[in-house]
Formats: structure tokens, sequence, C-alpha cells
């Protein structure tokens, strides 16, 4: 497939040839001075604003398709073998953290896309369906993984990411951004996640079908991300956040914004 940039200056060229054609047989018709207007210059390329940090020479990349056991024992290295069983999704890992991460400041995240196993337990809610409030006993499911995120190295983690960096970044073109660079998303969602607000009080929700939502309409439409901090309460929030904010300054040398 030819790629945007390329039809661009096929067709510059295209144009160029054709008016010098039209020029070199009506030359003799047309007044010395009239000109010819340039073509339009090609569009610039979107700019990067955080371009990775350079990766060691670890030898060559398996292709994707075949990525997902030298990415498990890679992560493995980093968390635990025992952790990477226990918690990450048994395939497509590349392809899975692509689509979570590009989804995670969006509204929704597709859970059969999402790189981790479900959390154990059922979500726990105190109150009826149109008077609730978030059970704290809920927060102690996501405790196990969070004690697991709070032992990691974020700076071998990081290597671990810039090491099979050139496979994320074919995924997230392949999803529909040919123009786009995955790292700067990556650092988009990492901002979501930091944005995320912390009630002051019991998280109040309703249950107008299915499943239960904010009673807030605020909290509501927060992006999806922020709606999975909230619901693991503020320890686990705020131990996430800590590594989040280690992750980022390790991939941009730069602080994240302030909120």
């Amino acid at each position: 497939m030819i790629n945007k940039p390329m039809i661009v200056v096929a067709a510059v060229v295209v144009a160029a040839a054709l008016g010098l054609a039209y020029y070199l047989h009506n030359r003799s018709a047309q007044p010395p001075h009239v000109i010819a207007a340039a073509p339009a210059a090609a569009p610039a390329e979107p700019a990067i604003e955080h371009p990775v940090p350079q990766a060691g020479d670890a030898g060559p990349l398996p292709a994707l398709g075949d990525s997902d056991p030298a990415i498990k024992d890679a992560l493995g290295g980093v968390a635990g073998s025992d952790v990477v069983m226990s918690y990450l999704a048994p395939d497509g890992i590349i392809r899975r953290i692509v689509v979570t991460v590009d989804n995670l400041p969006r509204q929704k995240v597709p859970l059969d896309k999402r790189p981790t196993l479900p959390v154990a337990g059922a979500f726990q809610a105190v109150g009826d369906e149109l008077h609730a409030t978030l059970d704290p006993k809920n927060f102690a499911r996501y405790e196990p993984m969070v004690g697991a995120i709070r032992k990691l190295d974020m700076r071998r983690l990081a290597d671990v990411y810039l090491r099979f960096y050139p496979l994320f970044q074919r995924v997230y073109q392949d999803l529909g951004y040919p123009n786009g660079y995955f790292n700067d998303r990556l650092i988009q969602a990492i901002d979501s996640l930091l944005a995320t607000p912390q009630p002051a009080g019991p998280i109040e929700l309703t249950r107008p079908n299915v499943m239960y939502i904010f009673a807030d309409p605020g909290l509501e439409a927060r992006p999806a991300g922020q709606k999975i901090l909230l619901r693991m309460g503020p320890e686990n929030t705020a131990a996430i956040k800590t590594k989040l904010v280690d992750l980022r300054a390790i991939l941009t040398a730069a602080p994240p914004p302030k909120h």
C-alpha cells in the first residue's frame, strides 16, 4: 500500500511535469512575464513530542506473531515468572497493550483486548440499585496485582519496553495511525491516568441497567482509565500513580504536567 506522504509527493511531481509540458507547448503564445504558480508543498509530518530513548543493542527482534514468548520471558525477568503467569493474558501481548493504551484516555476500553487477566471476585457495592456506594471491600480485589506493581523496577520495565518498541510502534500504526507515534500516545495515557481525581467521600453509584455506573455525571464522563483507578480505591490508585510518574520520567526525562 502506498502511504500518504508518497501519494502527496507523486501528485506534486505529476503536477509539475504537466505544468512544464503545458509551458513548453505554449511558450510562444504566452507573455514572457507570466509565471506559473508553484505546486503546493506536501503537508508536514506530525511532530514527535516524546522520542523514545535509545535502547541498547540486544540483538534482532522476533516477528510480531512470534513475540509472545520473548516478551513474556523479558517481563518475567522484571516481575517474576509467577507474576506473568498470574496476571498476563496468554497471547497477543504487544497488540493487547497497544490497543488498551490507545483506549485508556477514551470512554471505553475493549475488555476482550486487555493485556491482563480479569481480577478475581465480583464487583461489590453497598445499598440498592437506586442509592448505592462503592464498597471499600471491592478495593481488596486489586491489592495482589497492585502489590506486584509496587515491587516493579520501572527502569528495568522501561528497558523491556524500549527493547520491543519497534513492535509496539508497528502495531500502533496498523491500528489506523500510519503517521502516529506510540510513545506519544503512551505518555498521553499516563497523563490521563495521573489526572484521576480523588473524591473526598464514598463514591455514589446507580444501576440503570445491568452494570453499576457512577452517580456523579462528572465522574461517569471521565476517561475509561480514570474510572478503572477510581474503582480500585485511593491507596491502590496512589501506588499506581507513583509508578506511572517514575515510568514517565524515564521515558521523557521530564516531570508530568500539574493538574
